[in-house]
């Protein structure tokens, strides 16, 4: 969705990534005070995301130090410049983690737009695990697929919780209507972001990912242009999609997406793992954004190497 935006023109170019509310300010602190600022660029500037944006980093360093003071002031500063310097008015900023921070944003943005891309949870939880993501470092292969499938589930419910509360400036896309009809969910963004969404025109373009697929399988030999809409009903199992289904079953069909198990009996263990889980990423996201601790832990996100900032696993 990122790059079919910045193909269909009107929009800046930026090829880089601005963590600012899931690591940023967790890591540095707050933006309204100046040391937090001035240790934040101190090693923002030495990262690929700042090379990537073709900015004077003394210039940026100077308005950001006098006129930055929250993430939002961080973002329109970085991204007005690059727009600037394109000739263009407006700016697209991707982070799926933004969905946790849609109020914090929209306070600091006030005319921000919020496009909620959301996929099937049953694909999520299988390309995610092949990707080796884990929410619980402890947990062995065989529930990392239900784990990532309920770190989905949390995720898709926050953002859509927090999109209602502001429901003239957040649309749901479903990344299989992007794949499968790809004109009538451009025509609908396009309404809602005031915006030509010419498709011709981004297929001509193809900028990023729409040239150079970044799926997961296709180091498996899969080709890039193989539909990746229900994967999963190729690569899990029977048991797994069940197991996913008790899990998921609920929010799957409230978001139209159809089940194989039509009635799924009740597990107690997937209740439990679903309010532990729960528990778990609140408590994280909580403790990262408020508190001390969290600065700390954020550490373990952040290296500063030789190559400026990387994010690690």
């Amino acid at each position: 969705m990122y790059d079919m935006l910045l193909s269909a023109g009107g929009f800046a170019i930026y090829r880089g990534y601005l963590p600012v509310y899931e690591k940023l300010i967790p890591r540095f602190g707050k933006f309204d005070k100046r040391t937090h600022r001035k240790r934040m660029l101190e090693t923002w500037l030495r990262s690929k995301g700042f090379r990537r944006s073709g900015l004077d980093g003394r210039q940026l360093e100077a308005k950001v130090l006098k006129e930055c003071r929250t993430g939002g002031d961080f973002i329109r500063i970085v991204m007005n410049q690059i727009a600037q310097q394109q000739n263009v008015s407006r700016f697209v900023v991707y982070n799926p983690d933004n969905a946790l921070h849609i109020p914090k944003i929209k306070a600091d943005i006030p005319n921000a737009l919020f496009v909620h891309i959301i996929r099937d949870g049953r694909d999520i939880a299988l390309s995610l695990k092949k990707m080796g993501f884990r929410p619980f470092p402890w947990r062995h292969n065989s529930t990392s697929l239900l784990a990532t499938a309920l770190y989905w589930e949390w995720m898709v419910r926050r953002g859509r919780h927090y999109g209602s509360m502001i429901p003239g400036d957040y649309i749901e896309i479903h990344y299989e209507d992007l794949v499968c009809d790809p004109e009538r969910a451009l025509n609908a963004l396009g309404r809602f972001l005031v915006h030509d969404l010419d498709y011709d025109e981004i297929r001509r373009r193809g900028l990023g990912r729409l040239r150079d697929s970044n799926s997961s399988f296709v180091e498996e030999g899969e080709k890039a242009t193989l539909n990746p809409v229900n994967r999963w009903k190729e690569k899990l199992t029977d048991e797994q999609i069940a197991k996913l289904e008790s899990l998921l079953g609920d929010t799957l069909k409230q978001l139209g997406y159809g089940l194989t198990v039509m009635e799924c009996a009740p597990h107690l263990h997937h209740d439990f793992l679903r309010g532990t889980y729960r528990a778990f990423f609140d408590a994280k996201l909580w403790l990262k954004a408020n508190t001390p601790l969290g600065r700390l832990s954020n550490l373990s996100v952040l290296e500063l190497s030789s190559h400026g900032v990387r994010t690690l696993p």
